[in-house]
């Protein structure tokens, strides 16, 4: 394998993570306040940085590892149960309280109802979660979620959403940000097994880890925040379901993992999946609305920076909320 960890930049960055996250969005509120016309650029930078980082991310997993993974029947039974019967009860409870606005009804509902399957395996793994296994339930939940969101579409804002529902923009995003950098990176880790470049390219991709989330941070927020600035008002409620949703996911996750038997790694993955959610992946499908849906994108982007800044405390609390044990 690599000799990333020995790398004295990948150390820096691996100390100092958060602050630099922190510094990422920060610099991208600031810019994409300071210049709103050039949003459009930005918005168009997300997928190719987010596939660059995806590429990294799945470079680290040791593709060996995941059939064993996939073998693990009660971890994706957990995930499965987590994120289509207790996710769907909770958002149940929490859109109680949103206005009679069919549009942000529809944005919330379509953004966390649908479980993540690409960052999810990045912040997760910062926290000691197990990543293999993330890696591994990506198809099922994928594969479920595209099945489901019509029928929870239905049963939460009617059969007129579903009737303008078009799932050709996310087929696309999941071939583009998870098939593409997961194939590549197992030719990579093929490669390397033979030849040096492939080990020195992985070198050189682990090392690139935190400034390319930092990068897929910052053209996100920079490329969204001025819409969100101009609907503020009407995207309170939002946000606050956004919050309370992490809110109780934590103990949620942490409660699936006990009923299932999940080991501390196990359990800590069950946390993530359940509270990260797939907004880059759908916003595709949110723009891809009709004009009277427009808001629906911008509250699917309000869920991105609602989550990226509850992933940074996530990082923090997740490992003492779950604890390792003590040897």
């Amino acid at each position: 394998m690599t000799d990333w960890a020995n790398n004295p930049a990948a150390q820096w960055w691996d100390r100092h993570q958060i602050g630099l996250y922190l510094a990422a969005l920060t610099v991208g509120a600031i810019v994409g306040l300071t210049f709103p016309q050039r949003a459009p650029t930005f918005e168009h930078a997300i997928d190719p940085v987010l596939v660059a980082l995806l590429y990294a991310t799945f470079l680290a997993v040791p593709f060996a590892e995941i059939g064993r993974s996939l073998r693990d029947v009660r971890f994706l039974a957990a995930v499965a149960v987590l994120n289509f019967v207790v996710v769907p009860v909770v958002v149940l409870a929490l859109t109680r309280v949103v206005p009679d606005e069919r549009a942000v009804l529809v944005g919330i509902v379509l953004v966390l109802l649908a479980p993540c399957i690409d960052y999810v395996i990045v912040f997760g793994g910062l926290a000691g979660a197990a990543s293999t296994r993330l890696l591994a339930a990506a198809p099922l939940l994928m594969l479920l979620q595209v099945a489901l969101l019509p029928l929870w579409l239905w049963v939460f804002a009617g059969s007129e959403t579903v009737a303008v529902i078009d799932v050709a923009p996310f087929v696309e995003a999941f071939v583009l940000l998870i098939v593409v950098p997961l194939t590549v990176a197992a030719l990579t880790q093929a490669l390397a097994r033979r030849h040096r470049v492939g080990l020195q390219l992985m070198d050189v991709m682990a090392a690139a880890m935190v400034p390319l989330m930092m990068a897929t941070l910052a053209v996100v927020v920079a490329s969204q925040i001025d819409s969100v600035r101009g609907e503020f008002d009407r995207l309170i409620v939002a946000a606050l379901v956004f919050v309370a949703f992490l809110v109780v996911m934590a103990p949620a996750g942490i409660g699936v993992g006990r009923v299932f038997g999940q080991d501390v790694p196990s359990t800590r993955a069950l946390v993530f999946s359940g509270a990260t959610r797939n907004s880059l992946v759908v916003l595709p499908l949110a723009l891809a609305l009709p004009p009277a849906l427009d808001l629906a994108a911008v509250v699917v982007v309000t869920q991105t920076l609602v989550e990226l800044l509850g992933m940074v405390v996530y990082v923090r609390l997740v490992p003492r909320l779950v604890p390792a044990a003590r040897t």
